[in-house]
């Protein structure tokens, strides 16, 4: 509805009175200040030296000597969940995000969208005369609503934020990251030989955007969402960098977990008395069918590993620390920008961990991370062989759960975790120089879901009663600012609750219950899970269970918990591996068909909608011109190096490779030259004949030009993905390809004409659909 008109109207303007009132943009108080979130990604509470770890974070420090640093702040054990809560204010569940978006389940506490009842901070400032950005990783949109044909009611400039430059997705590659500007897929602006890395791009455009805004409205504040994809898997970083910290970590986890606490207790961080929990604290714990602890989730002592094996975990601690030294600096230049053009006295900084430092590395670490995503395990040979390669364009890597252990000191187990601190105890700074007089540490219990609360007191604004016309659901957060002059008051919480892949929680007046159950393990039976109680305000590091002495107080707790599960949509449980997650049916926008077509010229195609080729036979067909003299490039690609297939021509031959996880590449290859001509079909079918007990199936490949057969393989396709982050691709490669094989330079464009590449699933015989593609051209 128009608002009324408050001006006058004469039939000569020189007598009227304008009212520009309805349209005048609106204008944040005088000296407002900028908001900066900063989030980290799997960076443990024991990593940084802020935090007492040893490795050296300068700009965090920076911030953290200029503030405060929080030694019980809290989140949900992993990536979006958290995310959630720091843009909301909610709790995770309440917002549909009990899990990360590749796992949703259609229930409303994990179908993975943010109801527009509960408002991000972002759509809420840019309604109070905010300009907001969002930059880095995002990871709150399902990847079923992540592609060009999905409404974007979930990307990030539909959540209040004007601009985004980042990766819609949990995790990327940092030399070849899947670049999204605005609402579209962009190339890197150059290449790891000339210098890139995504932490650096993601600084350079953070600063553009500031500064695009503040040369024409210098006092229009700005809040950022600044999310570099460090520390998450891949841990990519230049070798300098790397070698940095030769030498650092061949004490080992045990020792250095000794050594940071020792430091955490110098510092203030944990009161004296707080002990080591033990480096496998639950590998006794049996399944209600007998089931053993997962393997995953086991960390091999450092006495135990050979020479060799100790060298190769070592030097993944050594780039993992210097990935995040690398991004600790990149981030300083953007303080420094803050700073230089006076805006960081008046800027309020929050720098957080998503969640505790990840065990997905398993117990030999891993080169390539997809092989979890596809339930295959590391072998420690394969990965001693790339130690020189580690954290560059050939491995997509990851330490082992030692590391993690570590990075967590003093805490038990890691991210995934929700029943641990591991998990859930996280970094946090909250800096303002012109707004906080206070420093140094503060020992107040809280939570993730806290800091919207927070911003919005500092900002003088509360939670409006609705946004985009939707009521908004009440905050579940509390501020923290009462904690910011005075060191000594009492937290002022009650409760927070804790739910991720089966592992549960629930805090309340100092004290914590908890769950034995491991995530990701299948084992269901929750009415049977062991309990463990800790009075974590004189246990910080909960290795005192004192279950069997407080019965009525566990019991009590216990019930809190199931109270607040389902007052916070915490329901159903859900510990399904993460094949099974990720693999599980989700809603797609299109019915389901037996053949896609795709154009050359588009975006890619992320891999969670394009055709599901797992387990199962399939063609891949090309309509293409071949000028006289051949043509080279590829016509097809889904996947990177990683994991992945493409159809290409080289040296005038049709070629086909399936990169099996990165760890084995087969490659086959027609007889004679593709001859010239226009209309011309080159195709690859996969006929599946059976399938390994793993889950891998097995068949032959076969070439085709036109209806002749050309060339035929063995191959063996992946149990689950190609990745996460990994798309599709016509006349053209993406990333870093899937093999070496492939004809000229990056992105190995295809040189002739492609008309269209469509891939069918039906199970019908390649020389009837060849004869229908002939008649009925439009179809293939």
């Amino acid at each position: 509805m128009r608002e009324p008109f408050k001006g006058v109207v004469n039939i000569d303007i020189r007598d009227s009175v304008p009212d520009w009132g309805p349209y005048e943009q609106t204008r944040a108080a005088e000296g407002a200040p900028n908001v900066l979130y900063i989030v980290w990604d799997d960076v443990g509470f024991g990593a940084m030296e802020p935090f007492g770890g040893s490795i050296e974070t300068p700009t965090m420090k920076r911030l953290g000597e200029a503030g405060l640093r929080y030694s019980q702040f809290h989140t949900t054990a992993l990536c979006s969940p958290t995310r959630a809560c720091l843009l909301t204010g909610r709790n995770h569940t309440t917002v549909g995000m009990a899990c990360i978006e590749e796992a949703t389940t259609g229930f409303p506490g994990t179908n993975g969208r943010i109801p527009p009842e509960t408002a991000t901070l972002a759509e809420i400032l840019v309604e109070r005369g905010y300009n907001t950005y969002a930059v880095g990783k995002w990871h709150l949109t399902p990847e079923e609503e992540s592609n060009q044909a999905s409404s974007k009611r979930n990307w990030p400039t539909d959540r209040g934020f004007e601009r985004f430059y980042g990766f819609m997705g949990g995790e990327t590659n940092q030399w070849y990251p899947d670049l999204y500007y605005d609402n579209h897929m962009i190339d890197p602006p150059s290449t790891p030989e000339e210098g890139y890395h995504l932490s650096k791009d993601l600084t350079d455009q953070a600063i553009k955007m500031i500064q695009d805004a503040k040369q024409i409205a210098p006092e229009k504040p700005f809040f950022m969402y600044f999310c570099p994809g460090c520390a998450h898997a891949p841990h990519h970083v230049f070798k300098e960098w790397a070698d940095k910290y030769k030498g650092r970590f061949d004490q080992g986890y045990e020792r250095y977990r000794e050594e940071t606490l020792e430091r955490q207790k110098k510092m203030g961080l944990m009161p004296e008395d707080t002990e080591l929990t033990p480096l496998n604290p639950l590998i006794h714990e049996k399944g209600p069918e007998g089931q053993s602890w997962p393997e995953l989730d086991t960390v091999r002592p450092w006495d135990s590993l050979s020479d060799d094996e100790k060298k190769l975990f070592a030097r993944m601690a050594e780039v993992y620390a210097g990935f995040v030294t690398y991004t600790d600096h990149q981030i300083g230049r953007l303080i420094d920008f803050l700073e230089q053009s006076g805006q960081l006295d008046n800027t309020i900084i929050v720098a957080v961990s998503d969640n505790g430092a990840s065990g997905e590395g398993g117990p030999n670490g891993s080169v390539n991370e997809n092989l979890f995503f596809n339930g295959i395990p590391d072998d420690i040979e394969a990965n001693l062989r790339m130690i020189d390669e580690l954290g560059g364009v050939r491995t997509y890597n990851h330490y082992p759960a030692g590391w993690a252990a570590a990075f967590c000191t003093p805490f038990k187990m890691f991210k995934r975790y929700a029943a641990y601190s591991g998990g859930t105890c996280d970094m946090l700074i909250i800096s303002w120089p012109k707004g906080i007089k206070g420093r140094g540490i503060r020992q107040q219990y809280h939570h993730a879901v806290d800091i919207v609360p927070t911003v919005l007191e500092c900002l003088n604004m509360s939670l409006p009663g609705s946004v985009k016309g939707y009521t908004q659901w009440p905050l579940e957060g509390v501020s923290m600012s009462y904690t910011f002059d005075n060191v000594f008051v009492h937290t002022n919480k009650d409760l927070q609750y804790y739910l991720m892949l089966g592992s549960r929680g629930i805090w309340n007046k100092g004290w914590k219950a908890s769950t034995t159950h491991p995530t990701l393990s299948n084992w269901g039976h929750f009415n049977q899970d062991h309990w463990e109680l800790y009075k974590v305000d004189e246990d910080r590091s909960e290795s005192k269970d004192l279950a069997a002495e407080n019965p009525e107080k566990l019991e009590e707790l216990k019930a809190l918990w199931y109270e607040a599960a389902g007052r916070f949509y915490g329901l159903p449980i859900d510990d399904r591996t993460a094949l099974a997650l990720i693999t599980s049916p989700r809603p797609q926008l299109a019915r389901p068909m037996d053949r896609y077509v795709y154009f050359p010229g588009t975006d890619p195609v992320p891999e969670a909608v394009a055709p599901n080729i797992l387990n199962r036979s399939f063609k891949i067909g090309a309509v293409v011109d071949i000028p006289e003299g051949g043509a080279e490039g590829i016509l097809f690609q889904e996947g990177t190096r990683f994991g992945g297939h493409v159809l290409y021509m080289k040296d005038g031959l049709l070629k086909y490779a399936y990169n099996f996880v990165g760890l084995e590449t087969v490659i086959i290859a027609s007889e004679d030259p593709v001859p010239a001509g226009e209309k011309i079909i080159l195709a690859a079918t996969f006929d599946r004949e059976g399938e390994k007990p793993s889950g891998v199936a097995y068949g032959t490949l076969t070439l085709f030009v036109n209806d002749n057969k050309v060339g035929e393989g063995t191959i063996r396709t992946q149990p689950g993905r190609f990745g996460l982050g990994t798309y599709c691709t016509v006349g053209r490669g993406y990333g870093e390809g899937v093999t070496e094989d492939l004809p000229g330079e990056r992105p190995w464009a295809f040189t002739g004409t492609i008309d269209r590449v469509a891939i069918d699933l039906s199970g019908r015989q390649y020389v009837d659909l060849e004869k229908e593609a002939r008649a009925i051209l439009a179809r293939f």
